[in-house]
């Protein structure tokens, strides 16, 4: 597993911003001083090359049974070709709605309702878009028996999604993981620390203070 490797790179490439000051807001409605685009890894051979092999390692091992690999448009996508092509099984990809035209699907690649399908996005942060994606594919008469990402807040809205949809979740990395690495590389000042683990124990409450 490359975990502080893809951690470190992740703070390198500044995929990872830190703004205590000046918070962002997430889909949720949340405001955080940290953000995470994801997204910008696909820009880096090395880096995307280590998180599908973690993932893949990963789904090998939780979810051994699966037959299927989602990914969770459109982030999840990309990652979710290189997992698929790595464990050498189909691949899936669910849109946030049907099309408009054609012939009206959500749901692109082909499945059986005996088929074991894992769904991959980027980040979960309080899980509502990927659950979605799950409610969509069952939906559509696939059986979904997990989700990943690469990343995951672990923030408490998401724990009590996740166990009232009973969907197991296995993430590659962790915002705790990651807290812990920013403060030991020294690119975090104790203030700004605290600042971000005050946040993670709970969000909603200390998005308050930006409220006008």
């Amino acid at each position: 597993m490359h975990k502080d490797q893809i951690i470190s790179q992740l703070i390198k490439e500044k995929i990872i911003t830190i703004s205590p000051d000046k918070p962002f807001t997430y889909a949720s409605g949340m405001l955080s001083p940290i953000y995470t685009d994801l997204r910008l890894t696909v820009s880096y051979p090395e880096l995307r090359e280590m998180i599908a092999s973690d993932l893949a390692n990963l789904i090998a091992k939780e979810f051994p049974e699966a037959t299927i690999i989602g990914g969770v448009a459109t982030a999840g996508i990309p990652h979710a070709a290189w997992v698929a092509d790595k464990l050498h099984l189909p691949m899936i990809y669910v849109r946030p709605k049907p099309k408009d035209h054609g012939k009206g699907r959500q749901i692109e690649g082909r499945f059986t309702k005996d088929d074991k399908i894992v769904l991959i996005d980027d980040l979960i942060t309080t899980g509502g878009s990927v659950l979605n994606a799950v409610k969509a594919t069952e939906k559509d008469g696939g059986h979904v028996i997990g989700v990943s990402s690469i990343f995951t807040y672990y923030l408490p809205d998401a724990k009590e999604n996740f166990k009232k949809a009973n969907i197991k979740y296995a993430p590659l990395l962790s915002y705790p993981e990651l807290l812990k690495k920013e403060n030991e590389s020294g690119h975090i000042s104790s203030d700004q620390y605290d600042v971000l683990k005050t946040w993670h124990e709970d969000p909603w409450a200390w998005g308050k203070k930006f409220e006008k």
